[in-house]
């Protein structure tokens, strides 16, 4: 579980990191959101930020890996989508 709490903890950072840094995550996000970058990498920022809170505590955790697998996929679909679509 301490694998599990540290890896919910590493992906609340990486939410926060799309708010103090946006910039580094524009390269990737234009893929899966060409239009309006910029507001979607905060909205991906505050996702991330609340599934990682949401795996990272006990008694959220399985909502909370549910939750990445459906925002993964989410995201994988988009980014699959547009590249077609280029």
């Amino acid at each position: 579980m301490a694998l599990l709490r540290t890896a919910g903890i590493v992906l609340a950072a990486t939410g926060v990191a799309h708010f103090a840094a946006p910039k580094v995550f524009e390269p990737i996000s234009q893929l899966a959101f060409p239009q309006d970058t910029q507001a979607l990498i905060k909205r991906n920022g505050a996702t991330e930020l609340a599934l990682g809170v949401a795996v990272a505590v006990d008694k959220t955790r399985k909502a909370g890996l549910i939750g990445t697998a459906v925002y993964a996929a989410w995201l994988g679909a988009r980014a699959a989508s547009n590249r077609r679509s280029a």
